[in-house]
């Protein structure tokens, strides 16, 4: 198997990278270095299946030749900056819609007929079902992010119709662990270590988020990809359990030893399509026969762990 991997120098996507390898797979990675570290792939780069091709999923001519003798994409290039998402509405189109269809289009020329998306929660917006299963009536989306992400899985429905794909589209909440490079996690970290004594948190702290460990997470993949097999397969991603984001605060500030000023801005979201209850129904992955391994607080735990040992990232993002 030779796996096309778009975004594999990223935090998911290098971590999908190892595992891969490690199955005796052929990997190609496709990125451009604008949110990926060079250092995530260190450990690849020594393998003799591992090549590297520095490149824009927005350049389509690149993007289709270098996928050139590949058996299956896995599509996580992607702008995830949610928070931000209206200071620049076009970013989300291009880097997340217009590039998927590239992706697409790139398999359509050379006969690769498997595609594997990470596609986001947030497609539910503010579900009124929770938790929320895959096939809950979709609301008005509520972030651009969100609204991208649901155009790239109606294009590569459409193209398992039309062209014969087979489709894997994984909707995961937040992920969490060794090579997290932004998040709550992140930046509650990095403020910590600049002023302890505070802490500046958006909203009123009682979001109720759920979160992965992505190694539990990359497990999932694998699973559904060995024992999904319909043309479109859609995955809920994530824990049976939430959390609001006064306990990650809680767990964080134990772990480090802190007892700081909290300072929350106020009102029950951090910012524009910041959904204050994201819970999904995970029912249909665990019917595979997968489960997480890992709780929130133990995934938030080994962030932390990482982040602590790999200072560097820090100050690289």
């Amino acid at each position: 198997m030779h796996d096309f991997i778009t975004g594999g120098a990223g935090f998911i996507g290098s971590t999908l990278v190892d595992r891969a390898l490690s199955h005796g797979h052929t990997v190609t990675v496709y990125d451009n270095f604008s949110t990926g570290i060079p250092e995530y792939l260190e450990n690849a780069k020594r393998q003799p299946g591992f090549r590297l091709v520095t490149g824009d999923v927005l350049d389509a001519g690149k993007l289709a030749s270098s996928m050139a003798g590949c058996d299956r994409v896995f599509h996580l290039a992607a702008n995830a900056d949610v928070r931000f998402g209206t200071d620049h509405p076009e970013k989300d189109l291009r880097q997340n819609t217009i590039a998927t269809f590239n992706v697409l289009e790139a398999m359509r020329r050379n006969a690769v007929r498997e595609i594997v998306f990470s596609s986001t929660g947030s497609v539910y917006g503010e579900s009124t079902v929770i938790p929320t299963p895959e096939d809950a009536p979709f609301p008005v989306q509520t972030s651009l992010y969100g609204a991208s992400k649901l155009a790239g899985e109606g294009l590569i429905e459409a193209y398992a119709e039309g062209f014969g794909f087979r489709t894997w589209i994984f909707r995961f909440v937040s992920i969490v662990g060794e090579r997290y490079p932004h998040g709550h996690v992140f930046d509650f970290f990095k403020q910590l270590r600049t002023h302890p004594g505070y802490l500046d948190v958006l909203g009123n702290g009682h979001q109720k988020k759920s979160y992965l460990y992505v190694l539990d997470c990359i497990d999932a993949i694998f699973t559904a990809l060995e024992k999904a097999r319909d043309p479109v397969n859609i995955f809920n991603l994530g824990t049976d359990e939430y959390c609001e984001v006064n306990d990650s605060i809680r767990w964080i500030c134990d772990y480090l030893g802190l007892d700081p000023e909290i300072r929350y801005t106020g009102g029950d979201r951090g910012w524009i399509g910041d959904n204050p209850f994201i819970f999904l129904d995970c029912r249909k992955m665990h019917s595979l026969g997968w489960a997480p391994r890992y709780t929130i607080r133990e995934g938030i735990i080994r962030t932390l762990r990482f982040l602590e040992e790999n200072p560097w990232v820090l100050e690289r993002r």
